[in-house]
């Protein structure tokens, strides 16, 4: 059981500002007064576990959050947190083994909610070949690698376009979470190379490309992310699934090649 260390009404007011709501726009969305609003927030008035989890549904508190909401208030967590590998997640991971299968030959890969690496495809291993030994072995943080001098920073042609899309990303993380995990990865990154002034955020207006120069020719991606809908576990929640689809044909060819190759190593 966490042990809480502020005051729930303190936790409250944080997340409010944070989403820069007015305790008038909060007590709006809620269907409440704003002056209960703030009599919670100033300990006047003690939520109720129903009206807690009411409020942290409208102020999109992370389910971890909101477990340490609950506690502050002295009710007990709701939401479980079970390894991905464990028998109650067995659905959830059957789940994420056929998205990341079913993209191949594109590479995908899952992560959790500090950019860990938790599982990935056979194709991801095209990304990564040629990378030295110490920056895979376990656990390895996607994002810390893809900005690394010596991990694939050195062969992403348009490496500062991509690292102002990173960092940018992940601020926007820290901001939404507040988590000192991330606050302290994003300074790690930051230290790598701030991204100069004239580093387009975009491409053609549309989406971020990732430009690799691998072993087996240059390569060009667009990425999507894809998370669990209505997740009830922590873990889940912390959850998403990045792929990479390729950017133009020749991409796609090399990728179908690597494929088949791996496919003839296999079977010999």
């Amino acid at each position: 059981m966490m042990m809480p260390s502020r005051p729930v009404g303190e936790l409250l007011r944080e997340w409010r500002q944070r989403r820069s709501l007015s305790q008038l726009d909060l007590a709006c969305r809620a269907d409440v007064s704003a002056r209960h609003v703030s009599f919670l927030e100033t300990g006047r008035s003690t939520p109720s576990r129903d009206m807690l989890l009411h409020l942290a549904e409208e102020l999109e508190v992370p389910l971890r959050e909101r477990n340490a909401l609950l506690v502050a208030a002295g009710f007990a967590p709701v939401y479980s947190e079970n390894e991905l590998d464990g028998p109650r997640m067995g659905a959830a991971r059957e789940a994420v083994e056929l998205v990341l299968s079913g993209h191949e030959p594109y590479p995908a890969l899952a992560v959790d909610r500090h950019w860990q690496l938790v599982t990935a495809n056979r194709a991801i291993g095209v990304l990564l070949e040629g990378v030295p030994m110490e920056l895979l072995q376990p656990p390895i943080n996607v994002l810390r690698l893809s900005l690394h001098p010596e991990g694939l920073g050195r062969r992403i042609l348009n490496l500062e376009q991509w690292r102002a899309h990173v960092l940018t990303r992940l601020q926007r993380q820290v901001s939404s979470t507040a988590d000192v995990t991330l606050a302290v990865l994003l300074e790690e990154l930051r230290a790598m190379g701030a991204p100069s002034a004239s580093a387009e955020p975009d491409f053609a207006g549309v989406v971020v490309p990732l430009r690799i120069q691998t072993p087996r020719g240059i390569m060009s991606f667009i990425g999507t992310t894809t998370v669990f809908g209505t997740p009830v576990d922590i873990t889940l929640a912390e959850l998403a699934i990045e792929s990479f689809f390729p950017a133009d044909a020749a991409t796609g060819e090399l990728l179908r090649k690597a494929a088949a190759e791996g496919s003839r190593h296999t079977d010999a």
